[in-house]
């Protein structure tokens, strides 16, 4: 029998008979070359490519160093081909950004023990997932015809988020749940199953389990972000159909192959005979090599052994189970010895992988080939010969999964009772710790994978492996404070649901960089507007910053109905309401114009921040049991508008006191003996206000109705006729009714406003602006009331002759010089003492003006002194 005959003998006679089955045609060859060679394009692009999974998982381009980026990135730039057109756009994106930071929050509140924190972490990967489904979906729908689909940054970057809150679960629920439950295991004896050992020791050792699932979630993203399949043609293949076709039908194949063949099918037959294979059957071998990794790469073995199968390659699919650990059940317990049951893995595995190793070795098989046997044997080299040029994560899960590999056969080695083929030393020598494997990626020679490694979403994944999360909070407050890193918005919402996700597990770490980032979380859903979502982060934080923070918050409101609703939201998650409202008042009213505006505007318009200072006021409305405090800052508000003459912004600072306030203080408190001392004062100082600018507005009134009131007499004209004679009469006539009535409206008028101004003067009790004398405690050390006091008191110097003017003013114009005695009397009462609130030389200049109307009542032989009568 020849080489050829045993050859085919390995192969099924049905398919070997059909020679319709075995050769191609040309139209049947042009389309197959078309889709090899559309396949190789899709391998070499999205499978092993330069982007396999960084395509995706690639966040580097927040890095806004000089030497990598030249400088920060616009929207256009982030997309992953230069120059491409986001077909997703930054609108849409900043809506998803908003839903996800509501549907986070939703998760948080619908998930509120520490229970439920690993529910919760389940929740928002399915959100994530959701959200990443709806963009794929839109930007498909936005994309034109025929052009190639290209992720938007922050997409890429959701891709990234997902994969670390699955990297989280997995780890930390193992960590705080297995762990903790695992009791103390006793130490195997030798045994003879491989199976049973190695099932003990991922019992038993925390760091193994670790790295397994390392593998595992390194394994399901590669499948989630790879779903490229390759498929054969027909119903039933052999392996090399081109090359056994050619065998068999020498010289009558339409497309042969231009190198000499081999003469035999065996599977060593290439390398035993040193020839190769028909081109095509080539090509598929190389797509196949390609695919079988890919497939182990993504934790897909059965997979891979099937694709093995269906291109007639079975031996192949043979060759990958020979990893697989032994284990007999019939020598376990007691058993029935009539009945046997099957023997599970290879019982020769160390023979297997000790061949194994060499073919990782061998120049004679394809790279990728070597990679996949070297993926189950333990040989590093082999895979990174292939993963070197592609991606980190690529890197990390050779790296993980042969210190897996070496794990399990040192304990398999340990505790059988088999004895064992040698391995090489450089099988042992390969043994590294995690925080060495990454030292080695962040020093690869491939600078792709060297950058990748400083990126975000890969540096949070590294100390989650490592479980080092006081220095990743040390990284993450760099971030912060400096400029090497964008911390786009989504990257914020991770990050601050990463340390209260932290928190809630009851990690220890610093808890002052954490709150760092919350608060700059919170910083940008204060652009949103969002009032409950703002309140929500705020309450997480220290006192202080939820102080600075929610009022930096309430200054960006300016609709009631939404001041309100802040309000409601803060009070509901807990938040001081009173302190940060106070807050807000007060500091808006300390801040001041970067331009000289001490004067008032000459047109009595109010400046743009008069305007804010007085809107603020409102913020102490809301609630009854703040209207004591609303007194107060307004008062303060107005001292300051007063001092610097600005009358109608004090005007309407008063305004924005609610009329019920009087009757809500005195509600809240019982009655007026129950009134706190500052509630008391403050009554008093806004009653007094409320008397000065009723006096102030009652002069403007007499004022409008004294100079532009008065009726005009009617212009003379020379009288010709009697008709004109008898118009003129008329018009005197009207005119002398107008007088009569202006003047009688004038004199009552001025008796109003005499009597408003005197108010002022004769305010009740200790006087205007004086405080009562009270047995109630009063806070003389606070730095407010001292200040209250000068200003009040300065007030009263300013006021006081102001008033006195313009009611000697009143007096003098309207001819009533003897009232102007009477205010001589009062200034110099001892009871009131004004005078001594008046400068001297005011005072004199005042005395001199009294003294006048003094001098004209003498003149116009009236009594130039006050009299009993008069004081009546």
């Amino acid at each position: 029998m020849s080489t050829l005959e045993r050859s085919l003998q390995m192969l099924d006679e049905s398919t070997v008979q059909s020679n319709r089955g075995l050769l191609r045609s040309k139209e049947s060859v042009r389309y197959l070359q078309q889709q090899q060679s559309l396949e190789q394009r899709q391998l070499a692009s999205s499978l092993f490519g330069d982007s396999m999974l960084d395509s995706v998982q690639d966040v580097g381009m927040f890095r806004t160093a000089e030497s990598d980026r030249g400088g920060p990135l616009s929207g256009s730039q982030m997309s992953l081909v230069a120059g491409s057109t986001v077909s997703y756009t930054n609108a849409n994106m900043r809506e998803c950004t908003k839903q996800l930071c509501e549907e986070f929050l939703q998760v948080l509140q619908r998930y509120k023990n520490a229970s439920d924190v690993f529910d919760a972490m389940d929740e928002l990967i399915r959100s994530l997932d959701a959200t990443l489904l709806q963009i794929n979906n839109t930007a498909k729908q936005l994309l034109p015809a025929g052009r190639e689909r290209h992720l938007h940054a922050e997409e890429m970057w959701l891709n990234a988020e997902r994969d670390t809150w699955r990297l989280m679960a997995c780890l930390y629920r193992d960590r705080m749940i297995t762990q903790k439950h695992d009791s103390e295991l006793d130490d195997l004896p030798l045994v003879n199953s491989e199976q049973t050992i190695i099932s003990h020791l991922y019992v038993a050792n925390a760091n193994l389990r670790e790295y397994q699932m390392i593998v595992d979630w390194l394994e399901l993203m590669s499948l989630q972000q790879n779903q490229t399949e390759l498929t054969h043609y027909m119903n039933r293949t052999v392996a090399w159909e081109n090359t056994l076709h050619q065998l068999l039908e020498v010289g009558q194949t339409a497309f042969g192959s231009g190198r000499p063949m081999v003469k035999s099918l065996d599977p060593d037959a290439p390398n035993r005979e040193n020839r190769s294979l028909h081109d095509l059957d080539m090509e598929d071998q190389t797509q196949l090599a390609k695919q079988v990794f890919l497939d182990i790469r993504q934790g897909r073995l059965k997979d891979a052994q099937l694709k093995c199968e269906n291109y007639g390659q079975a031996w192949k699919a043979a060759l990958l189970e020979g990893w697989r650990l032994h284990h007999d059940p019939n020598y376990v317990g007691e058993r029935d010895f009539h009945s046997r049951e099957s023997i599970e893995g290879n019982p020769r595995r160390d023979l297997w992988k000790k061949f194994a190793w060499q073919m990782a070795e061998s120049r004679m098989l394809d790279p990728y080939t070597k990679a996949t046997i070297g993926a189950l044997c333990g040989h590093l080299d082999s895979m990174v010969d292939v993963l070197s040029e592609h991606s980190w994560n690529d890197m990390l899960w050779a790296y993980v999964k042969i210190q897996i590999d070496i794990r399990v056969e040192s304990e398999v080695r340990s505790h059988c009772i088999k004895s064992y083929l040698p391995m090489p030393d450089r099988y042992w020598n390969g043994k590294k710790s995690l925080e060495k494997i990454f030292d080695v990626l962040e020093a690869h020679k491939n600078v792709r994978i060297c950058m990748a490694a400083k990126d975000v979403d890969k540096v949070i994944q590294k100390y989650i492996m490592l479980d080092d999360i006081p220095e990743l909070m040390r990284i993450v407050d760099g971030w912060l404070e400096g400029t090497e890193v964008v911390l786009i918005p989504q990257m914020l919402r991770f990050l601050t649901h990463f340390v209260m996700f932290l928190r809630q597990i009851g990690k220890t770490f610093q808890e002052d960089i954490g709150d760092r980032v919350v608060k700059r979380y919170v910083e940008y859903l204060i652009t949103l507007g969002m009032p409950h979502m703002v309140a929500f982060y705020t309450a997480v934080l220290p006192p202080n910053m939820q102080l600075l923070l929610y009022s930096r918050f309430l200054d960006t409101i300016t609709d009631s109905l939404q001041r309100k609703q802040a309000l409601e939201e803060a009070y509901s998650f807990g938040l001081d309401v009173p302190t940060i409202t106070v807050y807000t008042v007060e500091r808006c009213r300390a801040m001041e114009s970067e331009t000289d505006d001490s004067a008032p505007i000459a047109s009595g318009k109010l400046t743009e921040l008069d305007e804010q200072k007085i809107f603020a006021l409102e913020w102490l409305t809301f609630y009854p049991e703040q209207r004591g405090e609303l007194l107060w800052q307004t008062n303060s508000l107005i001292r300051y508008f007063l001092a610097r003459r600005s009358i109608e912004a004090a005007r309407k600072s008063f305004a924005v006191i609610p009329a019920d306030t009087m009757e809500l203080i005195f509600t809240h408190y019982g009655s007026k003996d129950d009134i706190p001392c500052r509630e008391e004062v403050s009554i008093r100082e806004y009653l007094c206000y409320q008397t000065y600018l009723a006096a102030i507005q009652g002069f403007n009134d007499w004022s409008h109705i004294f100079y532009n009131g008065k009726p005009k007499p009617p212009p003379e004209v020379k009288i010709s006729n009697f008709t004109e004679r008898v118009t003129s009469e008329h018009r005197v006539e009207a005119y002398r009714k107008e007088l009569s009535k202006w003047e009688a409206r004038i004199a009552d008028v001025t008796t109003l406003t005499r009597d408003l101004l005197y108010n002022v003067l004769l305010f009740p009790e200790a006087g205007w602006l004086v405080d009562t004398d009270t047995t109630k405690p009063v806070p003389e050390d606070e730095e407010d009331w001292q200040n209250r006091a000068v200003q009040m008191e300065n007030l009263r110097k300013l006021c006081i002759p102001e008033i006195v003017l313009l009611l000697h003013q009143l007096h003098t114009l309207t001819d009533r010089h003897s009232e102007n005695l009477l205010l001589a009397d009062v200034l110099s009462s001892e009871s009131r003492k004004l005078y001594s609130v008046f400068p001297k030389h005011k005072l004199a200049e005042t005395l001199t003006k009294i003294a006048e109307s003094s001098l004209t009542l003498m003149n116009n032989r009236k009594d130039p002194f006050v009299g009993d009568s008069a004081k009546k």
